[in-house]
C-alpha cells in the first residue's frame, strides 16, 4: 500500500497540526485510514518534549511554547524549516522502535546527500549532524535535523524537522534538544552555503523517503 504524501502551503498552526496528527494516527490504528507523511512549516514557536528540562527554556517569552508528547526535549520550529510529520503503521513495518528511528535518520541523511551535504549520526545524540571541525582544530559539530516521535497503538506521529533556511538566531531561546556541550550547535542548508528552494527540498525528501519506506502518492493535507 502506498503512503499518502501531503504538503501544506504557508504556515500551519502547531495545535491544529497536533490535533490532525492524533486524529489520523487513531484512524490508521483502527484501519480507517492509510499512512501519511505531511510536510508543513510552522510560525516561530518552541515545543517541550516529554524529557525536557525546564532550565533549557532560556527565553520563555520569546515565542509561544507548546507541550508535546513526542520524545525529546526542547526544539524550535519556524519558517524556513521543513517539518515532516510521519504517521506510519509499525505493525506492518516491524515493531522495532530503534530501527524505525534509525530509518528516519537515514531518510534525512539520504536527502542531504542529494545536495552534497554529509549528514551523520552521533551515538547518544538523536538527530542528524554535520561535522564542521577544521583540520587540527577543536570539535565543531552542528545539528541540521531533529527527530522526535511518539507511538500510539504502534502508529507513529510527529517526525523530523530539517533546517533549510530558518533564522538560526531563533534557536537562542532554548538549549536545542538539551545539547549544550562546547563545540555543538545548529546549522541549516543555507548556513552551509546550499541555497535550496523549499520545493526542491521536498522533492529530495520524497525520493529519499521512498527509498527507505516505500512508494508514495500525492494527497490533500489533513488541514
Amino acid at each position: 500500500m502506498t503512503v499518502g504524501w501531503a504538503i501544506s502551503e504557508g504556515l500551519t498552526g502547531y495545535p491544529e497540526a497536533v490535533a490532525a496528527m492524533e486524529a489520523r494516527a487513531a484512524a490508521i490504528a483502527a484501519g480507517q485510514a492509510g499512512e501519511l507523511v505531511w510536510l508543513v512549516e510552522h510560525p516561530p514557536l518552541y515545543t517541550r518534549g516529554a524529557s525536557a528540562r525546564e532550565d533549557d527554556l532560556l527565553d520563555p517569552d520569546r515565542f509561544p511554547v507548546f507541550d508535546t508528547q513526542r520524545g525529546g526535549q526542547f526544539t524550535y520550529h519556524g519558517p524556513g524549516q521543513r517539518v515532516a510529520y510521519a504517521m506510519l503503521d509499525l505493525t506492518t513495518r516491524g515493531r522495532d522502535v530503534k530501527r524505525f528511528v534509525c530509518s528516519l535518520e537515514q531518510w534525512v541523511i539520504d536527502t542531504l546527500g542529494e545536495f552534497n551535504v554529509k549528514g551523520e549520526r552521533r551515538k547518544g545524540r538523536v538527530g542528524v549532524w554535520v561535522d564542521r571541525t577544521a583540520k587540527g582544530r577543536t570539535l565543531k559539530e552542528d545539528k541540521i535535523a531533529a527527530i522526535g516521535v511518539r507511538l500510539k497503538r504502534w502508529v507513529s506521529y510527529h517526525g523530523i524537522s530539517l533546517n533549510v533556511e530558518p533564522d538560526l538566531s531563533h534557536f537562542g531561546g532554548i538549549t536545542p534538544c538539551g545539547v549544550s556541550e562546547p563545540g555543538l550547535g545548529v546549522t541549516s542548508l543555507a548556513d552551509l552555503g546550499q541555497l535550496i528552494p523549499m520545493h526542491e527540498v521536498d522533492v529530495a525528501l520524497r525520493r529519499a523517503f521512498e527509498a527507505n519506506f516505500g512508494e508514495t502518492e500525492r494527497v490533500d493535507p489533513p488541514v
